[in-house]
């Protein structure tokens, strides 16, 4: 009776073995399955973050020529348009995203300086001076500070997956500029 009773034992211990070989193999692919999850969800905020740094490198090369003066200094009056950029992001030679710069829109204006000493209120209730009293200018021609609204849509080349970035970009205008972009 003696070698019954222990033929049984061996076979289950094979059966609880069987079990815990099955238990660690299914821990093993979860965490399989959340390291990939994990690494996608890095990617993609990797790809993300380039996606905003090419936009707002676009962004930056618009603002900068927005309404540059003339070469003799008087008033831009040649209206902002709508560009393209093509950013290679790790200098590889081929083009990572594709910025679309919408034309840019003035969003909000306020006047900045006039003659005569008036003052001017800003957003916020800010209240500035645009005095030339005592300064021995009788007149400043009207300027106006005038925020712009510059909107891109970035498209990753490899994914075709977009971003869209805005922001506002505060510039100086002069009373001409003003008539002619922000009605």
């Amino acid at each position: 009776m003696r070698t019954n009773h222990t033929s049984r034992q061996r076979g289950a211990a094979l059966i609880v073995g069987l079990i815990m070989l099955v238990l660690i193999t299914l821990t093993v692919v979860v965490a399989f399955n959340v390291s990939i999850s994990n690494l996608k969800s890095v990617g993609n905020m990797q790809t993300r973050n380039e996606a905003v740094a090419a936009a707002n490198r676009a962004i930056e090369e618009v603002a900068a020529s927005l309404l540059p003066p003339n070469a003799d200094g008087s008033p831009s009056m040649v209206a902002p348009t709508a560009t393209v950029s093509l950013v290679d992001i790790n200098n590889d030679g081929k083009t990572d995203y594709t910025v679309q710069v919408a034309a840019p829109t003035c969003a909000r204006v306020t006047k900045a300086s006039g003659g005569g000493g008036g003052t001017t209120t800003g957003p916020g209730g800010i209240t500035g001076g645009g005095s030339t009293s005592g300064s021995g200018l009788t007149a400043l021609p009207d300027q106006y500070n005038a925020v712009w609204d510059i909107s891109t849509t970035v498209t990753d080349a490899a994914t075709g997956g977009s971003t869209a970035v805005r922001q506002g970009v505060r510039v100086l205008m002069s009373q001409a500029q003003f008539e002619a972009f922000c009605p």
